[in-house]
């Protein structure tokens, strides 16, 4: 393929994967992690106060790479921050996991680079997560950084290649603590490739590698001790991450939810089906093993190179595969640093498939099927990311918030602003921690917003807006009595939550209100 054609095949598919990332951003209500991550991010936003916390939330890049987009919106607090600020940093760096592709045409051609991009741009579960607030999407970037790194420091000259390795790794392993399975995996696969070519392997082994390793391992070190120690803030904050491992080592292993087969990834990707809804990537697969196939039985003696990237990259996938599907704690989104290298076998898979077919009426119809694919992907992100965006039939879809909650945050925001308090009227939430969420979102712009986990806890239940989960309402039914009104709303599939009224402010509510919301109280 010429390089002009490929040129215009990036551009197209960086426009797609732009257009399906950043298009109504804000479609989907915030789940529960989004939201926490959010309030974490005010805190840095308006405060400039941040400390890793070694038990969840993950590593701190995602925080410090909001701030420019925050500030370039003019929002400076946490009450003006919007979905759209949010997901934009991901979105972001989801397409320019589409743009580091092209580093990659040395190695694997360009053939094989255009493929993927148009794979990478218009894969759903890539295009999905990439549109949550999550670290998932800016640490697939940086390992697929580090992976192309290090391939291109095993075949050419020169100090760029392992200081960019050291730059992404430092970043990978400042955003999330799964960096110890990804970058080991790129190396294993590295060393495995390279050891593959018997002979061969002369015609670029490494000089200096010793160096290079110690310049790489010093910048990545320097780069993530400076995130987790808040850019010297908490000094202390350096070791926390050594803390953590233990913390999500356990978790892996013997987790107390979150627990999935072994082949929960790859049906996930391969098919699913529910409710009338089709949903599939298995074309992807099936071009990614193609290419692990080629990759490991043809040899090229005239370029031993490109045999090298084509068994590293494709040895890479199956490896972290493998260890992603082993371990017992599995969440979809963790599908994306190994799928990344994946989709890039998928590309080696098509190129395969080009040079196996010598006639031009061969490659015009392969051409077609890779564009009527890109096309059905494309369908599928934009039906997984805005249509069925909160919907329990689309498979990328985990633990979401449905719209029910949106509903219920937004009739209190209405209560509020017909209390004499507005927006610093008192609302007393009474629910365990992973039932609270996404409201401190929602209610971000009310300041009298108190959470407890018991009801014997809270120190007022006279509030004019009590939320309470399914445990709590045989409890406040009978203290609260006729003086309230309650509702229930939906918060996510089969959890319900309760909002009780006061009489007085419910009945000032239904004058006001429009026919559509008369007689929902009780």
């Amino acid at each position: 393929m010429t390089r002009g054609r490929a040129g215009a095949i990036v551009a197209v598919a960086l426009a797609a994967g732009l257009a399906l990332r950043l298009v109504r951003l804000d479609a989907r209500p915030m789940h529960h992690d989004e939201a926490n991550q959010a309030l974490k991010f005010g805190a840095l936003l308006e405060r400039g106060e941040y400390a890793y916390d070694a038990h969840d939330h993950h590593g701190p890049t995602l925080y410090y790479v909001t701030l420019p987009f925050a500030w370039l919106r003019g929002q400076a607090t946490l009450a003006s921050l919007d979905e759209r600020t949010l997901r934009a940093v991901p979105a972001a760096f989801g397409a320019a996991t589409v743009l580091l592709l092209p580093l990659l045409a040395p190695g694997i051609g360009r053939t094989a680079v255009a493929a993927a991009t148009l794979l990478m741009a218009t894969s759903p579960a890539m295009v999905f997560y990439s549109r949550m607030y999550i670290q998932e999407s800016m640490f697939a970037c940086f390992t697929l950084t580090f992976a192309i790194a290090i391939g291109r420091a095993a075949t050419e000259q020169g100090w760029q290649w392992p200081v960019l390795a050291g730059i992404a790794a430092g970043l990978a392993a400042a955003t999330k603590e799964t960096a110890v399975i990804v970058v080991p995996a790129s190396l294993t696969a590295c060393a495995l490739a390279w050891w593959s070519l018997g002979s061969r392997r002369s015609s670029f082994a490494l000089t200096n590698a010793g160096s290079a390793a110690m310049v790489s391992l010093a910048i990545g070190a320097g780069i993530a001790a400076l995130f987790y120690s808040s850019f010297l803030v908490h000094p202390g904050g350096v070791l926390e991450p050594v803390r953590a491992a233990a913390t999500y080592f356990q978790r892996g292993i013997d987790p107390e939810n979150h627990v999935q087969p072994w082949h929960y990834y790859v049906r996930l990707l391969a098919w699913s089906s529910s409710g009338g809804l089709v949903w599939t990537e298995a074309l992807v697969l099936i071009l990614a093993t193609v290419g692990a196939a080629t990759a490991w039985t043809a040899l090229d003696a005239s370029r031993p190179d490109r045999v090298f990237w084509h068994r590293y990259l494709t040895a890479n996938a199956a490896i972290a595969l493998a260890v992603f599907s082993t371990i017992p704690y599995k969440t979809p989104w963790n599908l994306l640093p190994f799928y990344t290298v994946t989709i890039v076998s998928a590309g080696i898979g098509i190129s395969a498939l080009a040079r196996a077919t010598g006639s031009r009426a061969a490659h015009v119809l392969l051409v077609g099927a890779v564009a009527i694919a890109s096309a059905h992907l494309s369908w599928q992100a934009w039906r997984a990311s805005v249509v069925y965006a909160s919907d329990p039939r689309n498979p990328y879809v985990y633990a979401q918030t449905v719209p029910d909650a949106v509903r219920m945050a937004a009739r209190i925001r209405d209560l509020a602003a017909l209390h004499r308090e507005r927006e610093r009227m008192p609302v007393t939430v009474i629910a365990p921690a992973g039932e609270q969420w996404p409201l401190p979102w929602y209610l971000r712009t009310m300041t009298h917003v108190g959470y407890w986990t018991d009801a014997s806890d809270a120190p007022d239940l006279t509030a004019p807006v009590i939320v309470s989960s399914a445990g709590h309402t045989d409890l406040l039914d009978a203290t609260l009595g006729d003086r309230y009104v309650s509702e229930f709303f939906g918060l996510r599939p089969e959890v319900l939550l309760s909002v009780y009224v006061e009489r007085s402010l419910w009945d000032r509510f239904l004058s006001r209100a429009g026919p559509g919301e008369r007689g929902r109280g009780d």
